[in-house]
């Protein structure tokens, strides 16, 4: 009988289907892998099964034998990620708002490779479509691939940059003009990739949102802004911003009540001096970016955090509340009188 084309894939058969069928709790015996192996139409005998075996694990695969275990057979001990790293990474996959739904279920299915098929039946039963908010730009990943071949390149890109209305359709900002921008670096920040970019024109570096960038493409001129980017510290830029929004650059003292310690630490680093006012309070001296977003923060702590200087930024803080309390009353009036 003539061989299979299949004969000479066996060793290739045999690790993929101890990848497939077993794992810690789950073997398969020599007879079984040799019915597995004529599903492919391989034929086997035993005494090969055992060399095969031996070759597999000289490769550096750990297959152990059940016998040194509560199982009859071979099982494949060992692959690239533990159960508890796939459990972890499709977590990560399924709660990441930039990922779209239906990517999250391709990443997902591309992660049930890497384990048996039991602790696959693991992985699905941990997943599931909450309301959790995804964005619908199904290009980001393209726009990511794009940014890193700029980079790389050392070249420019351009980009047409949009806001949403509230008629969900796209706006494209400035009238739908490009934007030329030189890329150094994406971030991953407030459940977002943001790319931070130099902007000739303006003479500064400023972030711009991935998803929210149609038609990019890299253009032939090479990329500006190396001395600033050689001093930039992601790390430190990022305790200074809040929502990615930046404004002036101010040294502020805030007081905080004692419970909101571990949200300083969190906000700011757990280097930060803080220093005890009180039997109720603390402060800490940092350099933040002065903006509606840093306001918005400080507002969302329920008068736990106060801002004690300097008084411009106090003045301005009051009266970034002050006007949030007309627009509510405002919004009241409206209401009323049913416009």
């Amino acid at each position: 009988m003539p061989k299979s084309p299949n004969q000479k894939l066996k060793l290739f058969y045999i690790l993929k289907i101890l990848k497939e069928y077993t794992d810690e709790e789950h073997a398969l015996s020599t007879g079984e892998l040799i019915e597995r192996l004529a599903q492919y139409d391989i034929r086997a005998e035993r005494k090969s099964i055992y060399s095969d075996i031996e070759a597999l694990c000289s490769l550096g695969y750990d297959i152990i034998s059940g016998r040194q275990k509560n199982l009859r057979g071979y099982y494949l001990a060992s692959r690239e990620f533990e159960l508890a790293e796939l459990k972890f990474l499709v977590d990560a996959t399924q709660s990441s708002k930039f990922i779209t739904k239906s990517k999250s279920h391709a990443l997902i299915r591309k992660l049930e490779q890497f384990a048996s098929r039991y602790e696959a039946g693991q992985l699905q039963r941990q997943v599931y479509v909450s309301d959790r908010v995804k964005m619908s730009n199904e290009n980001i990943f393209i726009n990511v691939d794009c940014i890193h071949r700029a980079i790389q390149s050392n070249r420019q890109i351009s980009f047409v940059y949009f806001d949403w209305t509230p008629g969900k359709e796209k706006k494209p900002r400035r009238d739908g003009k490009p934007y030329v921008v030189s890329p150094w670096m994406l971030a991953f920040a407030e459940e977002n990739y943001y790319l931070l970019a130099y902007d000739e024109s303006a003479a500064m570096m400023k972030y711009y949102r991935v998803d929210r960038m149609t038609d990019l493409s890299p253009i032939g001129e090479a990329r500006c802004g190396r001395e600033l980017m050689e001093h930039f510290d992601l790390g430190v830029f990022s305790k200074k911003t809040f929502g990615m929004f930046a404004g002036r650059e101010e040294m502020v003292t805030l007081l905080f009540e004692n419970r909101l310690a571990s949200v300083a630490m969190d906000r700011f680093g757990s280097d930060i001096e803080m220093r005890i006012r009180d039997e109720a309070h603390f402060s800490v001296r940092v350099p933040v970016f002065v903006s509606s977003q840093f306001f918005g923060w400080a507002a969302g702590l329920s008068g736990g955090v106060q801002i004690a200087s300097p008084q411009e930024v106090k003045d301005e803080y009051e009266a970034y509340l002050a006007e949030l309390l007309d627009k509510s009353r405002s919004s009241q009036i409206h209401v009323q009188k049913g416009l």
